[in-house]
């Protein structure tokens, strides 16, 4: 990867939807060899696809908690059948598995403090193989979807 590709990565993470001319003029490069160069990133994986941000507050979505989740057993089952479950949970915005205690780190977001509760008993407290669950409310986002810099 060379200074041109990062720039490349730089622009689409700014605007996703730059058109390959748009993204051309702004890299300096002819349409032709920024096309190959997209495909090329695209096609090694580096560039995954390309999605909407939204704006979960405007869709209702005003209650943001972090989950940590310590488990009862880190075998490999346990850890298989917890990762199967959460990925069953769409108010499971981003899960993370973390060295040391605690094993999880998720974020989830509801409309509201009731629903929160509701997701908790209904879904959280069922995950399996779980020995501690603690909730801590988002105050406020300081940053969210910060692009890699290079």
């Amino acid at each position: 990867m060379d200074k041109i590709d990062k720039k490349i990565l730089a622009e689409l993470q700014a605007d996703g939807r730059l058109s390959v001319t748009e993204l051309a003029h702004k890299v300096g490069l002819s349409l032709s060899p920024c096309h190959r160069r997209v495909k090329a990133l695209e096609e090694t994986g580096i560039i995954k696809g390309y999605r909407a941000q939204l704006d979960i507050s405007q869709l209702g979505l005003n209650f943001s908690t972090i989950v940590f989740v310590t488990l009862k057993n880190g075998d490999k089952d346990s850890v298989l059948s917890l990762e199967e479950a959460i990925l069953k949970v769409p108010q499971i915005v981003k899960a993370q598995r973390l060295f040391g205690d605690p094993d999880y780190l998720l974020h989830v977001v509801t409309y509201d403090l009731e629903s929160y509760q509701k997701l908790y008993d209904e879904h959280l407290s069922a995950l399996p193989n779980v020995q501690r669950l603690i909730s801590t409310m988002v105050m406020k986002n300081i940053i969210s979807h910060r692009s890699v810099l290079f």
